[in-house]
């Protein structure tokens, strides 16, 4: 081959390398860099939860820099960008067997050792066999047939008309229920976001109930807690219709839909709730206000003035009502509290706080993922999100059926 040929080759092969190398190396930075902005907080979400793919992508870029640039320099450059991008990637799918043990600690000290023989062998059967698989990032977590119903207009407060979406099992039959609340900092979202948890759920045998609330700044607390109650209602007043054991009931929230979940449940006059289930839910409102994260990628001060219409100083009262955490009293639902370490949004002190107030006279389980920011389950099928499946469809089955 000439030397122009191979002149021609590098230079066209150069700037796609070029290109791939930044690009991964910038995804994968995201894995320890903190978000400043809530539009740099998207890739702080996705690039722990896509890992694996970084890293094969790192190794790509290595190979292809190796083979195919000439320029010594910019060879350099690459490489060390790639051994750079997997060195992080490493530490990070490093630390994920250590997760693993402590958390199938947490879940036996508090649950008892025994505490999956509690769970019928084929609600067993369907369960994911490992908290985490590697091939499950790639080709996705299967989800099985089920029967979905939308539009349910459960209620029509202020003249806004509030639905909810039902998961069922493919089989008719009576199901343990779980009323899924979304977060959005109170302001988005409907009960369509991330249906595939509901999918998940519904075909291991629950009847998911995912339902709508009134949104800030126009409407502010407690319009949303007070809409969560009409949806409880109206799911045991239809229960037979849906095919829902009420009697078997778990809220499990995000975020926002989290603080709601646990302030509906912890209420001393709540209807009977087997079991709460928070990912990254504020509990603490006048602290979060007074003590902002930094960096502060969605202005959390502006957040929860918008849902309570001021600041603490301002509304004293209305903050600690709000507070979940003031609602710790002795026999409460078992709860589930599962935060990022690295959240930049409701920062895992927070779940370390409520769990520190929940466990001395309540069922408490506590799971912390070092490298997850806030919205971590976003990619269903991410590392994170294996993990919090895992033992989340563990924690629930052992609530409905102890």
């Amino acid at each position: 081959m000439s030397s122009k040929n191979k002149r021609f080759i590098s230079q066209s092969t150069l700037i796609p390398i070029l290109f791939l190398s930044f690009a991964s190396f910038f995804l994968t930075s995201w894995i320890i860099l903190p978000a400043p902005t809530l539009f740099l907080l998207q890739f702080g979400v996705v690039a722990p939860e896509i890992s694996p793919w970084l890293f094969l992508l790192n190794i790509i870029t290595l190979f292809l820099s190796l083979i195919f640039i000439r320029q010594l320099q910019i060879q350099q450059t690459v490489c060390i960008l790639s051994l750079l991008g997997l060195m992080v990637c490493s530490l990070q799918l490093a630390s994920i067997t250590p997760t693993e043990i402590q958390f199938n600690k947490s879940m036996a000290q508090v649950l008892g050792s025994n505490y999956q023989q509690k769970v019928p062998v084929e609600v067993k059967a369907k369960m994911r066999k490992q908290p985490f698989i590697l091939t499950d990032i790639f080709r996705g977590i299967n989800l099985d047939k089920t029967r979905h119903i939308t539009n349910i207009n459960f209620a029509t407060p202020a003249g806004v008309a509030l639905k909810m979406e039902v998961y069922q099992p493919e089989k008719v039959g009576k199901y343990p229920a779980i009323v899924f609340i979304y977060g959005g900092a109170w302001q988005n979202g409907n009960p369509s976001v991330k249906p595939e948890f509901n999918r998940y759920m519904a075909a291991r045998g629950y009847t998911v109930f995912a339902i709508d609330y009134r949104h800030a700044p126009e409407y502010k607390f407690p319009a949303q807690f007070d809409d969560v109650n009409t949806a409880l209602k109206f799911i045991r007043d239809r229960a037979d219709e849906y095919e829902a054991d009420v009697d078997k009931m778990v809220l499990l929230g995000r975020s926002a839909g989290a603080h709601l979940a646990m302030l509906a449940a912890y209420q001393p006059d709540a209807p009977k709730i087997r079991a709460v289930v928070n990912y990254y839910g504020p509990v603490n409102l006048t602290q979060g206000y007074n003590e902002p994260p930094y960096p502060d990628p969605i202005n959390a001060r502006a957040v929860l003035k918008a849902f309570l219409g001021g600041s603490p100083q301002q509304l004293p009262t209305l903050y600690e009502t709000a507070s979940p955490i003031n609602y710790v009293v002795p026999n409460l639902p078992p709860t589930l509290l599962i935060y990022g370490s690295r959240d930049h949004v409701v920062e895992a002190r927070f779940g370390r706080q409520m769990y520190n107030k929940l466990r001395d006279k309540n069922t408490a389980v506590y799971l912390e993922i070092p490298w997850a920011e806030h919205s971590f389950d976003s990619i269903f099928n991410g590392v994170s999100n294996q993990l919090a499946l895992y033992y989340t469809e563990r924690f629930i089955a052992w609530a409905v059926n102890s």
